[in-house]
């Protein structure tokens, strides 16, 4: 390879042309020599306008873009058909809701040059102009007091790293060994990670290579989604124990600790204030690092809701999913029936 290596971004997307826009348009503000980058646009099935969306960026940018369509069967499929056409030394993955910092791709030809991995992820954050309820959103999924440790999302984390496909790189070598995605209805990304892991394959962090994930996403939708990850992470422990480790148990232990203290609380004749005041005290201080940190205090009663939503939504599918799994032998169950997408 050359010190100039060639790029292919693999993005799929099903109605998402709005966000497409922010993301075609960070990768045109790449630092990298965008004549070194092509990127494939993978729509799987839009029913909007996405696929003139893309032409207008393929007529006015200076990057190889290329668009693929199908039938809608999900992301992992609408990945493995931009696999199947890509042609890059490095591939990136990319999620359609998502923007990359400008040094988003130097910064991973960099620490690829100097530590030689064969996979990596980086980061997710948010941008000034996000939402109120998408920046609580996510401190909350990235933030070491919450999830952050266990996700992956900084050099803090608790657990094994498994690079996801908002945010990841792998060599051509590493698909030509392992090849496409799977077909599982949620954590295909670990589910691909952790097959990149048993080849012995170095697999590397990234602190500075950033994208921002702009979620589209209600406190509804938010529920739902945390619920399906506690439900995912048992069926992947399923299919390889390694994916399942104690720090995954963590959410559903706070759960179950949540109903003994609150149980034990009302046994005594503690008042609803006093029970209250239990769980508002740590609540209310790991909010207010997280609006200092976004550096915006408005978020600050957004976190005292989204935070109790992740964690116990976390915890419940989790619950439920190993005992169907685990005590009672069940087959894998899905969760929450929802568009990949959403």
């Amino acid at each position: 390879m050359e010190d100039n290596f060639s790029i292919s971004i693999i993005t799929p997307t099903y109605n998402r042309a709005d966000e497409l826009i922010h993301l075609l348009r960070s990768i045109s503000e790449q630092t990298y020599p965008l004549e070194n980058i092509e990127c494939i646009i993978s729509d799987d099935g839009s029913l909007d306008n996405t696929e003139m969306i893309v032409k207008e960026w393929q007529d006015k940018s200076h990057f190889n873009i290329i668009y693929l369509s199908q039938e809608n069967k999900g992301p992992g499929a609408a990945r493995n058909h931009g696999l199947e056409k890509c042609s890059g030394d490095i591939i990136l993955f990319i999620d359609s809701d998502c923007e990359a910092h400008p040094k988003w791709i130097e910064v991973i030809i960099e620490s690829f040059k100097v530590n030689d991995f064969d996979a990596c992820g980086g980061p997710d954050g948010s941008k000034d102009d996000f939402t109120i309820l998408q920046k609580a959103i996510d401190y909350s999924m990235t933030s070491f007091f919450t999830t952050g440790g266990m996700r992956g999302h900084s050099e803090k984390m608790i657990a094994k790293f498994y690079p996801r496909t908002h945010n990841m790189g792998i060599t051509r070598e590493i698909y030509e060994t392992i090849g496409g995605f799977g077909d599982l209805r949620h954590g295909q990304d670990i589910e691909y990670s952790n097959r990149i892991h048993k080849t012995g394959a170095k697999v590397f962090f990234i602190k500075d290579a950033l994208v921002y994930h702009r979620r589209r996403t209600s406190l509804k939708q938010f529920i739902k989604q945390v619920f399906n990850w506690g439900v995912a992470r048992v069926n992947l422990g399923k299919i390889d124990s390694k994916m399942l480790e104690i720090v995954h148990f963590l959410p559903a232990m706070a759960c179950i600790l949540s109903i003994i203290i609150i149980s034990f609380a009302l046994y005594v004749g503690w008042s609803l204030f006093e029970i209250f005041s239990i769980f508002l005290i740590p609540l209310l201080g790991i909010s207010f690092i997280g609006s200092i940190s976004k550096s915006d205090l408005r978020i600050f009663p957004f976190l005292l809701i989204v935070i109790p939503i992740q964690i116990s939504g976390y915890g419940i599918g989790f619950s439920q999913a190993y005992i169907r799994r685990f005590i009672f032998n069940k087959p894998e169950i899905t969760g929450f029936k929802k568009n990949y997408y959403k």
